[in-house]
């Protein structure tokens, strides 16, 4: 096949076409979803990615790698986020989608569907 014939995912799905999507492809949208959600609520509180790192006891560059879905943090390291954050996090994973969202201890900011924010979907 050359370039000229050659179509994107989302242009066979538009065309009807079957997609197989690949397990590492359906990973890397999980981590993006998660990394979206971490940075929504961390700009919400109106914090830096140091200052977000130093409450969870990591480092800038951690924050960055989580937030650019370059890593899948631990569930102990999840749970250090959303204490720094000062939220609980949500993670639904239903079949073909997946959703990630930070609700707000104290209802101040909104973090999730119900309060008026999004939710970020894999």
């Amino acid at each position: 096949m050359n370039h000229s014939q050659w179509k994107t995912r989302r242009t066979r799905k538009l065309l009807g076409e079957s997609v197989e999507e690949s397990p590492a492809y359906v990973e890397a949208g999980y981590a993006f979803a998660l990394g979206q959600a971490v940075h929504d609520r961390r700009i919400e509180l109106g914090l830096s990615q140091t200052e977000l790192a130093r409450g969870a006891g990591m480092t800038q560059p951690q924050i960055s790698n989580i937030e650019g879905g370059d890593s899948v943090p631990t569930l102990p390291l999840l749970t250090r986020l959303a204490k720094a954050l000062d939220a609980s996090l949500t993670i639904d994973l239903d079949g073909d989608t997946s959703a990630f969202v930070f609700t707000a201890h104290d209802g101040g900011h909104a973090g999730n569907a119900r309060r008026g924010g999004r939710p970020s979907v894999a």
